[in-house]
């Protein structure tokens, strides 16, 4: 039996993060019997989120305050994370694969020499009882299995790796909660974070844990409309090629590749999109990749699902109208 602690990653409301559950569906599976533990990180309202996480076999939630110290720069949230591994006797850290993370989890691996993966696509233990984990390499030009040999296995999973399952009927309603503050070292706090800016609110899904993904690149020549209209429709999230960034078409925050942000929806759609390798290293753990471009060679059509050969101010209008339509009934 093991336990198996989750990185309960939420916004400054309290609100969880949509993929967190799908850590606690994984966590179950590794637990092996054993418990899954859940770490809060600050004072944000812990209460709302309890029954929904219990619905999802997370046994028990530390909450840790750092107090006036932000806990959102990753030296302090290393810290965080090695005292709460400590605290629970976790042998498994699960994670949301972010930039953050990511930089926090490389602190972590070398203050107690634990073994890291990140950008997981899938988890599961091995006949011989080791996390191991799936990863796509080389712009998604091999598909790897890393078995993590150290006491301690930290895996930072992509939004979308799992599908999350609730318990059965019978599991507690709300985990136990335990709160304690953390007082972190000076070494921690070298950087200071100064200001924060927030974006602009938006109804749309974050890009890096939507379950749809529309994304444009040169063909939309700067367009963005009718990528836009789509993604609007099917409540989608709006993603874009290097290109289309630089070319100033579109914010950098949208750009998906080796640069940018590395998704994994149940369905991306690629307008105008050539299939670049920076590009396709980000989104080629695609549930299912939909490609509309009018050059049949376009490199994209090879890891395409479905592919249309057109031009996509053409396509995309009558596939949203379409869609409108039968949703209207």
């Amino acid at each position: 039996m093991a336990t198996v602690l989750v990185l309960l990653d939420h916004a400054e409301t309290g609100a969880l993060r949509g993929s967190v559950l799908e850590l606690a569906t994984a966590a179950r599976d590794l637990a092996d019997g054993g418990e899954v533990h859940g770490l809060w990180v600050g004072d944000e309202p812990v209460d709302p989120a309890l029954p929904v996480l219990g619905r999802h076999g997370v046994a028990v939630v530390h909450q840790v305050s750092t107090g006036a110290v932000d806990a959102r720069l990753t030296p302090v949230l290393a810290e965080v994370l090695a005292d709460a591994v400590r605290e629970t006797g976790a042998t498994v850290l699960l994670a949301l694969s972010t930039f953050e993370n990511k930089e926090a989890a490389a602190r972590l691996a070398v203050a107690t020499g634990a073994g890291v993966v990140t950008d997981a696509a899938a988890v599961e233990r091995d006949a011989e009882g080791r996390v191991v984990a799936s990863k796509t390499v080389l712009a998604g030009t091999w598909t790897t299995r890393c078995a993590v040999r150290t006491g301690l296995a930290v895996v930072l999973l992509k939004a979308g790796a799992v599908v999350s399952r609730h318990v059965d009927e019978e599991a507690p309603l709300a985990p136990e909660l335990r709160t304690r503050a953390l007082a972190v070292s000076e070494r921690a706090t070298r950087a200071a974070l100064v200001r924060r800016t927030p974006a602009a609110p938006s109804d749309r899904p974050d890009l890096s844990s939507a379950d749809v993904v529309v994304v444009g690149g040169r063909g939309t020549e700067g367009d963005f409309a009718p990528i836009e209209a789509l993604a609007d429709e099917v409540g989608g999230a709006v993603g874009s090629t290097r290109v289309a960034t630089d070319e100033g078409w579109i914010g950098h925050e949208t750009q998906i590749g080796q640069t940018g942000v590395t998704v994994s929806p149940r369905l991306y759609i690629g307008a105008g999109v050539s299939g670049a390798v920076h590009h396709r290293g980000g989104m080629q753990a695609s549930g299912t990749i939909v490609a509309i471009n009018p050059d049949p060679e376009a490199p994209i059509f090879e890891i395409a699902d479905y592919g249309i050969v057109g031009d996509l101010f053409t396509v995309l209008p009558q596939v949203t109208e379409e869609l409108r339509r039968l949703r209207q009934g």
